[in-house]
């Protein structure tokens, strides 16, 4: 009987924008009480994508370190997770593997579900390693959140990227069997094919991740998952993070458990370190929760983490990891958090200059401001196609 290999998540490098803007920016414009933003939906600023980034900037950057520190070997496949895709046929996945060097002996796919789809990444890479132990799975998860100005959803934009390297014996995490999944079709949060800014129904959406945690539970249960009890911390979703607290009392109340603050925010609190600040980055978002927790939390090592990720739409998983031992070796800290602090301030005028902002659509020779400091940029438009350096 052959032994089959622990696997999961072997390194986890975070990219996010050029620039940032404060929530007390946003509240001055917008007169509105800052404690709406800061208390009210747990957020204190949010990253702004500069003219020269977007989806695949920010993906190479955050993939780099890890190919870096491991190298190519192995990586015979590239899975690009997003909701912000930039083409309908090529894979933005596919100009990340041009940036990076990596062999052309890979494939390379994008996938789309919402904010679910890099969890459904990972999930699949970890097919691929069981069937060949050897090969190595870079999933990367990048986005960038836009709603309408002056709307409810402008205050929970965002934009990041995190890439993760799958592989047996991981250093990082052990992802476990089983998983809770569950879909329903319902319309929370949708962006057609002719619109930049998504559309949204927050109470309706609220409701589909509400309905989507107690479905992604009973199926985990009755698929033999670990007790609630098992688990020292719970990293979700978090369109905004105080939606994390909302999801995780539902949880301890559907499964007959305390839901005061106290107990809500045990599991929680160590798990929203970036999304306050960074916002909603959509497909990376549960990914940057796990960052958070590694990078912030007493010891971990052996304990359960339980992951739910949330699509709208809507598509849920709910699944275990386990801690590896000597995992603080292999952290990115100091390097997540110089991404977070080298973030340029925005005003409100330069903000909003940048939101308004769009690419041509004339398939003219179109050069872009160089505003980006980080080691990939997207330089020009030409013949309807996009033009990228790395630096």
């Amino acid at each position: 009987m052959s032994h089959t290999p622990a696997i999961g998540i072997h390194d986890l490098s975070l990219a996010t924008t050029e620039f940032v803007l404060p929530h007390a920016t946003l509240a001055a414009h917008n007169g509105t009480d800052v404690g709406k933003y800061h208390v009210g939906i747990g957020q204190r600023s949010m990253s702004v994508a500069a003219a020269d980034e977007d989806i695949v900037t920010l993906a190479a950057t955050a993939a780099a370190p890890i190919i870096a520190r491991h190298g190519s070997d192995g990586i015979r496949t590239v899975v690009f997770a997003t909701e912000s895709s930039i083409d309908q046929a090529k894979s933005a996945g596919v100009y990340v593997h041009s940036l990076l060097g990596l062999p052309s002996a890979s494939r390379v796919v994008e996938l789309k579900q919402a904010c679910y789809g890099a969890t459904a990444g990972l999930q699949f890479a970890i097919g691929l390693v069981r069937r060949d132990p050897t090969q190595r799975v870079l999933v990367i998860a990048s986005d960038v959140s836009k709603y309408e100005l002056d709307s409810p959803g402008e205050a929970t934009q965002g934009a990041a990227a995190v890439a993760l390297l799958v592989s047996a014996d991981p250093a990082l995490v052990t992802i476990e069997d089983p998983s809770g999944v569950f879909t329903a079709d319902v319309m929370d949060f949708w962006r057609p094919n002719y619109r930049d800014a998504a559309l949204v129904d927050g109470h309706e959406s609220i409701t589909a991740y509400l309905q989507a945690v107690e479905g992604c539970w009973k199926d985990y249960t009755e698929q033999g998952g670990r007790a609630l009890e098992d688990f020292a911390a719970f990293c979700y979703h978090q369109p905004f993070t105080k939606m994390a607290y909302k999801a995780h009392r539902h949880l301890l109340n559907y499964t007959g458990h305390a839901t005061d603050e106290d107990q809500a925010r045990k599991g929680l609190e160590q798990t929203t370190a970036y999304n306050n600040v960074i916002g909603n980055s959509y497909t990376a978002s549960v990914y940057l929760a796990l960052a958070s927790l590694l990078e912030n939390a007493d010891d971990l090592t052996g304990r359960a983490i339980a992951f739910l990720s949330y699509g709208s739409g809507s598509v849920a998983e709910l699944f275990a990891g386990t801690v590896t031992p000597g995992y603080r070796d292999h952290l990115r800290t100091d390097a997540h958090q110089h991404a977070v602090k080298r973030r340029t301030e925005l005003d409100y005028a330069a903000y909003r200059e940048l939101h308004q902002r769009s690419l041509p659509t004339d398939g003219s020779d179109h050069p872009i401001p160089e505003q980006t400091g980080g080691p990939f940029r997207l330089a020009a438009l030409r013949g309807h196609k996009r033009i990228y350096e790395a630096r």
